[in-house]
């Protein structure tokens, strides 16, 4: 089967391209599922428009707060509470995937510390997550550019957190932009950390911009590893098209074709 891909809404709409029509566009690609970033009050109405064009809701935030977040104690009620609705939501509309972040490093608090934390958090809700079948995936994010602070911005970290919490619906969203930013070597971490993966974002670097020429990374060899890997779940582009949303769409869907 070739790789599932998708695309974050809210990087291709604007005043002249609206959610139908970049949802309509997306299928005649041959796009497999759309995903975004935040429940709105259009959220039941854009699941619906998805649907009928043929598209799943491939991923959703869990969460809202990306800066306070699993590492915080302090955080953990008000965080378990809005997973518990987003795995509520997920059911309601087969939505596989919910994003969770690690939060910014707090003063005081060490690594360790940090993924007891999280931890802490995550077991209070993967019950719920494991009975639902939705997996939550905590993003890992550049903290050089993009990010400052934020503390899951290594693999290495994120999988600590997958090995100690030891479910399989809590893994990582491997984010191809923000770790190329971080460590690089994009291929053979993914190759060696596939299990511990739930879901990938795309964009070029620099500039977070089209997968073209004008960037450093390869996304042909980099889909044909994460195909090659058996990885069954979905890649999806999550970058700022430089003109044309829909001609961006199309390019990067051909950047990813796997078979």
């Amino acid at each position: 089967m070739p790789i599932k891909q998708s695309f974050c809404s809210p990087c291709f709409t604007n005043d002249q391209v609206d959610f139908n029509r970049i949802c309509q566009a997306a299928a005649q690609i041959g796009y497999s599922a759309v995903e975004w970033w935040a429940r709105n009050e259009a959220f039941t109405d854009q699941v619906a428009i998805a649907k009928q064009y043929g598209l799943s809701v491939a991923s959703m935030c869990g969460h809202q707060s990306l800066t306070a977040g699993l590492n915080d104690p302090a955080e953990h009620d008000s965080i378990v509470a809005e997973l518990t609705e987003s795995i509520r939501l997920a059911v309601e509309h087969g939505i596989p995937n919910l994003i969770c972040f690690s939060g910014n490093r707090r003063e005081g608090q060490t690594d360790a510390q940090a993924i007891e934390a999280c931890a802490s958090c995550l077991t209070r809700v993967i019950p719920a997550a494991e009975k639902a079948g939705v997996t939550l995936n905590m993003e890992l994010l550049n903290s050089k550019v993009d990010h400052p602070g934020y503390q899951a911005d290594h693999t290495a970290w994120g999988v600590a957190v997958c090995q100690r919490v030891c479910s399989p619906n809590f893994k990582l969203l491997y984010d191809i932009y923000h770790m190329q930013i971080m460590e690089g070597d994009v291929i053979r971490t993914i190759q060696d950390n596939i299990s511990w993966i739930g879901h990938l974002h795309t964009a070029g670097n620099p500039g977070r911009r089209d997968l073209d020429q004008t960037q450093e990374l390869y996304f042909p060899a980099i889909c044909h590893a994460i195909h090659a890997s058996g990885f069954g779940g979905y890649i999806a582009h999550e970058f700022r098209p430089k003109s044309d949303p829909i001609m961006a769409l199309k390019a990067a869907f051909e950047q990813c074709k796997s078979d």
